[in-house]
C-alpha cells in the first residue's frame, strides 16, 4: 500500500522530494504552550527633527500598545550611520539590532519625502539583517506601517515600505495609516487630536496586537518552507557524506 501510494506521489509531483514535503495541519496552528509575557513590540521612525512627526506618531502607538498589554521600545535613529560606511559593531547598530532580536513585531512609521520613505527610515531596515547565523530576526514577525504627510494624504511610503516587509519576510498586516497635513494634526503637547487619523491609528494597533497574538507562538511552522528543508537536507547530506581529510 505504502509503495503504491509512492508512486503515485512520485507520477502526480515528480519534481517533489516526498520526503520533505509537508500537508498543512490545521492541529499545528496551535501553541502547544502559550506565551505569557506581553508582546514585544519595536518602533522605529524616520525623522530628526526636533519635532518629528513620524516620532509623535510613533510615540502615539506606543501609548495604544501599552494600554493594550503590550511591551514597547522606540529606536532612536540619530547616529546611525549609513549603511556600509561603518562596521557592523557600531553601537547604534548593535542596539538597533538587538532590539529587531528582542521584537516579536514592529512599527514602521516613515514620513513621505520626494514621494517615498525617508532615507533615515531606509537606513534603518537596510542595517536589520536577513539572517544572522542561523537566525533570521524579521522573519515571521508581525508589521504594521504609517505615514505621515506634510500636504495631502499619500501611501507613497507605506506602500514602499510594505514592499521592504515582504522581502524581511515579515507578516505584514492588512491595515495601515496615512495621517495628512500631520502638521495641523498634533496639539501643543504632541499628542494627537482627536480624527479620523486618529481613529485610524488605534485600528492598526489592535490590528497588530491580535496578529502578534495569534502568531507569535507558532512562528516556526508558519516560516517552515519546502525549498528551505531541501536546502538544509542538501547540506546535511554533503557534511556527513563529505571525504576524511
Amino acid at each position: 500500500m505504502a509503495e503504491q501510494m509512492s508512486d503515485r506521489f512520485k507520477a502526480e509531483l515528480p519534481n517533489v522530494d516526498p520526503a520533505l514535503f509537508r500537508v498543512p495541519a490545521a492541529a499545528q496552528l496551535h501553541a502547544a504552550q502559550a506565551s505569557v509575557h506581553p508582546p514585544r513590540i519595536l518602533l522605529l521612525y524616520g525623522s530628526l527633527r526636533a519635532r518629528s512627526f513620524s516620532r509623535l506618531l510613533a510615540e502615539e502607538a506606543a501609548r495604544l500598545l501599552r494600554t493594550m498589554g503590550a511591551e514597547t521600545r522606540i529606536f532612536n535613529p540619530s547616529g546611525l550611520p549609513l549603511p556600509d560606511d561603518a562596521p557592523d559593531t557600531h553601537p547604534k547598530v548593535v542596539e538597533l539590532r538587538e532590539l529587531a532580536q528582542w521584537a516579536e513585531g514592529m512599527v514602521w512609521c516613515s514620513p513621505e519625502r520626494h514621494g517615498a520613505m525617508t532615507g533615515i527610515m531606509k537606513t534603518q531596515i537596510d542595517w536589520i539583517p536577513l539572517s544572522v547565523g542561523a537566525v533570521r530576526p524579521t522573519q515571521g514577525k508581525t508589521l504594521a506601517l504609517m505615514q505621515v504627510c506634510g500636504g495631502s494624504q499619500s501611501f507613497n511610503a507605506v506602500n514602499q515600505m510594505r514592499v521592504l516587509g515582504r522581502w524581511m519576510r515579515m507578516l505584514t498586516i492588512p491595515n495601515q495609516s496615512s495621517v495628512a497635513k500631520a502638521f495641523l494634526e498634533f496639539d501643543e503637547g504632541d499628542r494627537m487630536k482627536p480624527s479620523a487619523y486618529y481613529d485610524r491609528v488605534v485600528d492598526v494597533v489592535e490590528e497588530l496586537v491580535k496578529f502578534t497574538l495569534l502568531t507569535r507562538d507558532i512562528t516556526p511552522y508558519l516560516v517552515d518552507r519546502y525549498s528551505e528543508r531541501k536546502e538544509s537536507a542538501a547540506e546535511l547530506s554533503a557534511r556527513v557524506n563529505q571525504a576524511s581529510v
